[in-house]
This record gives C-alpha cells, structure tokens and sequence, in this order.
C-alpha cells in the first residue's frame, strides 16, 4: 500500500468532489468557506501520503446564522474510520478465508487489530450489506456481487488501472456527513 500515485489520484478525486459541493453552495443559498478538519490516517506512513491527507475536506456557510457544515463524499476516508478507505477495503479483503498467517501480516502491514478487522468484515457484510446505499446500487452488477464476500465482491468488478480508486468512488456517498443511509459506522 505505498504506492504514491493511489494516493494522489485519490486526493484528486476528493478535491473535485469538494469543489462540485462548494460550486452547489449551501442549502440556505451562502457561500461555502473551507472548514477543513483534522484526520490522523493511519494504516500508511505518512511519508507516502503527500500534503493534505491529514485534513478531511469540509465547508461551513458564512451566511450569520446559519453555518451549516457541507462534508462531500470522500474516496480517501471511509466514514468516520481512521484507517484509510483503501486500507479498510484491502485489509478486509485479504482477511476473506483469515488464517494466523493472513492475520498476521495483515497486522505488520497496517498496524491493525485482529478486533479492528472483526469490525470492519462485519461493516462490510452486514451494515453495508443491510444498507439502502447497497439495496440501490447493487443492481448495477450483474452477475450479482457476492454479498458474503464484500468488500473482495465488489473490487473485483471494477476493472482498470485504478480499480481501488473505482471501487472507493462508488461507495464515496456512505462517506458523506449527509448520507442519510442510517449506517453506522
């Protein structure tokens, strides 16, 4: 997972993302201002990452009264997770079939938990699984996905150069503080 470029192509995405949500404005009709918020990505060194990953992209209106908070979808974040979206993805997928060995190179890979990536599988399986965001979009993969093989299913439907960065920008709108899918993350 420390390829630079992954990185790069993800926080580009962000960034056109934010700046459609900024060009929409808010709902009461105010201007959008950065309200960037700090993350602290883990599961990567941060050398591999470049500026900018450690803020999460955000607006707030600046109509008085109002200041509202706009989060746009994120491919780089996955929710409120602080390993990264792409980390919780791989490291879930390569836990299909756990074994001590997976288990453990999963852990010197990303400094995750056997606990951590219990949590995540079940996201992956149940939360998202159950989720109106997946019940919608799920028909647009035939053959089906298989559900008890997510998120490994779904990312090897997008094919590509950038497969993950594909998958991560079709479930971009469960990262959205105004998703209203009621998914717990």
């Amino acid at each position: 997972m420390s390829d630079a470029r992954l990185y790069q192509v993800l926080q580009k995405i962000d960034e056109d993302m934010a700046c459609d949500a900024r060009e929409a404005g808010c709902p009461c009709g105010g201007v959008l201002h950065s309200a960037r918020y700090p993350r602290k990505p883990r599961g990567v060194s941060p050398s591999d990452l470049g500026d900018g990953y450690d803020k999460r992209l955000s607006f707030c209106c600046a109509k008085e009264g109002c200041r509202h908070r706009t989060t746009p979808p994120s491919v780089r974040f996955l929710g409120r997770k602080v390993y990264l979206g792409a980390v919780v993805v791989l490291a879930t997928a390569l836990r299909h079939g756990p074994t001590p060995y997976r288990l453990r190179r999963l852990r010197e890979l990303f400094g995750v938990s056997g606990r951590t990536l219990e949590r995540w599988r079940n996201f992956w399986r149940v939360a998202f699984a159950q989720s109106d965001f997946w019940r919608a979009g799920r028909g647009r993969f035939v053959p089906p996905v298989a559900e008890q093989e997510l998120p490994g299913s779904l990312l090897e439907r997008f094919g590509g150069e950038q497969p993950l960065a594909l998958m991560l920008s079709f479930v971009a709108p469960i990262t959205a503080g105004s998703w209203a899918g009621g998914m717990a993350f």
